[in-house]
Order: C-alpha cells, then sequence, then structure tokens
C-alpha cells in the first residue's frame, strides 16, 4: 500500500429528483511513472492509481482508466444524475493491488 494516500470527495449532501449534479473527487498519490531514475541510477518502479469507478446504488456512473502520464493527485470533476436519494461508492485502484473507497450519501429535498 503506497503511504499518505488520501481520498477526498465533495458531493451535495442533497438535490430534487433528476437534478444533475456536480461531483469532485482528488486522490493524494505520487503518481510515480516508472521511467525516472533515483539518485543512484536505480528505475523508480511504477506506482500509480490506474482505474477510478463511480457507483450510485449499485449502478456504475463512472469507469476510468488512468494512465502513467496523468499528474499527480488526480482531480477528476464530473456530473451524475441523481434519480433517487442514495449512496455513492468512489475506488481508486492502484497498481499495487491496494483498494482506496469512499462513500458519500445524498438525500432528495
Amino acid at each position: 500500500m503506497a503511504s499518505g494516500v488520501k481520498p477526498r470527495v465533495k458531493v451535495p449532501r442533497s438535490a430534487a429528483a433528476g437534478e444533475a449534479i456536480t461531483i469532485k473527487t482528488l486522490i493524494s498519490h505520487k503518481m510515480e511513472s516508472g521511467q525516472r531514475k533515483d539518485s543512484d541510477g536505480n528505475v523508480i518502479p511504477r506506482s500509480i492509481i490506474n482505474r477510478f469507478t463511480a457507483d450510485f446504488n449499485g449502478q456504475n456512473v463512472v469507469d476510468i482508466t488512468i494512465e502513467p502520464a496523468v499528474s499527480t493527485n488526480p482531480y477528476f470533476q464530473f456530473e451524475a444524475v441523481v434519480p433517487e436519494a442514495g449512496e455513492f461508492v468512489f475506488t481508486w485502484y492502484d497498481d499495487d493491488g491496494s483498494v482506496y473507497e469512499t462513500k458519500k450519501s445524498i438525500t432528495i429535498a
């Protein structure tokens, strides 16, 4: 597991049924591409978040494959339509097999 990895998500607490809401996500991660060398000339192993998914009440909303060219601390912003109250589940997958997950609930106003 990579050290210092911290997912953050911003989702409105409530929305009208059928409303499109903006969701913002950020995960603190070094995102080492595997192409740099350390001070001794050894290649630093690749270590990136390689996939991000967002699901709402069990239905996939976003599924992104991430490549090494993505910057440190990847940020994603997207819109999702909220048909009902429920829970978003955000999942980031790391090269080392680690999975980082956070959940956010939303109500219908």
